[in-house]
């Protein structure tokens, strides 16, 4: 297949190394400004993967558009899609498939991504989201993870899972485009949350994080109209290890150095995801109370230890109820 990989961040550039690795013909596009396409166009490396010279690198969106693209692969911040779309709207694409390997959810309106790029989508193209749990720097040392493509489209679903399935990825077929979106992006909170309580040397209680995370991520998933299992599938339970202990965890690692009162330079979607699920919350009636405390913590500037007390303070429920 002939794909656009628009972003060349750390997993824009690692899907398009793994496109190419399954023989596509791949072009990666990005702006001219962006430092990380700089390095890529100069070196042909990010450090992390290296493209050959059959990978083509453009800063021409019009070039990375061309007429027989069949797949086009978004991996950028989840707050600018909508622009994005709009960037895309005077190209007219048709017949297209979009692939979203992103995690959020737009603050302003709450919507997923998918239903962000379908509100520009003509009717002919397709919209799937890819689920990658895992980290870069570990696929390309060849370390092999589990992954989900999830569609409206059954077919186009079927397809891509047959075209991308490898050694070193093994996808499944998603049934659950909200659930997986959801749990998807939440999981940053929850790493964030992970990283508050590394910062707070109290590592100890990442596993009533996770299973009290998961849960409330399955509440809200449920009230969406999606299945609260995804939130225990490779969404999102099936990312903690990923998120919530691994060095490579940009979520974690930012919630750990706030704690410290220190500065992170690198994109931690978790902090604009957990603002989207405060609307979430209130539209869907559902208790969140971890993400109502990374929320307080990282945007009322709530005290730490307080919050983490008044979350063991809240009145005694059932686990499951």
């Amino acid at each position: 297949m002939k794909i656009t990989v628009i972003g060349c961040g750390r997993w824009g550039s690692f899907i398009a190394w793994y496109l190419d690795r399954k023989g596509n013909d791949v072009t990666v596009y990005d702006l001219k400004d962006n430092p990380m396409m700089q390095t890529f166009q100069q070196t042909r490396t990010n450090g992390i993967v290296t493209y050959p010279p059959r990978v083509t690198l453009t800063t021409d969106l019009s070039c990375a558009l061309s007429t027989d693209t069949d797949v086009i692969v978004i991996s950028i911040n989840s707050q600018g899609l909508r622009n994005l779309m709009k960037e895309l709207a005077p190209y007219h694409l048709q017949n297209k498939i979009f692939i979203l390997c992103m995690k959020g959810i737009e603050i302003s309106t709450g919507k997923r991504l998918s239903e962000v790029v379908e509100e520009f989508a003509h009717p002919s193209n397709a919209i799937a989201v890819w689920i990658v749990p895992g980290h870069p720097q570990e696929f390309v040392r060849g370390i092999p993870n589990c992954m989900v493509i999830d569609s409206k489209n059954e077919d186009v679903k079927r397809r891509l899972v047959y075209a991308f399935s490898g050694d070193l990825i093994r996808f499944y077929y998603g049934n659950d485009l909200i659930g997986n979106e959801i749990g998807a992006a939440t999981k940053n909170v929850i790493g964030i949350a992970a990283g508050l309580l590394d910062g707070l040397n109290l590592s100890t209680l990442k596993g009533a994080l996770m299973s009290r995370g998961t849960r409330e991520v399955a509440r809200l998933i449920k009230a969406m109209g999606g299945s609260e299992l995804s939130a225990y599938g490779l969404c999102h339970l099936g990312d903690y290890q990923a998120t919530v202990f691994s060095e490579y965890s940009h979520n974690r690692r930012f919630g750990e150095l706030f704690a410290r009162g220190e500065s992170y330079d690198q994109l931690a979607e978790g902090y604009y995801t957990v603002a989207a699920v405060m609307k979430l919350q209130e539209d869907y009636h559902v208790e969140m109370p971890i993400s109502t405390a990374v929320y307080r913590i990282l945007y009322e500037n709530a005290d730490l230890h307080d919050t983490l007390r008044d979350l063991f303070l809240r009145s005694i429920k059932q686990e499951f109820e």
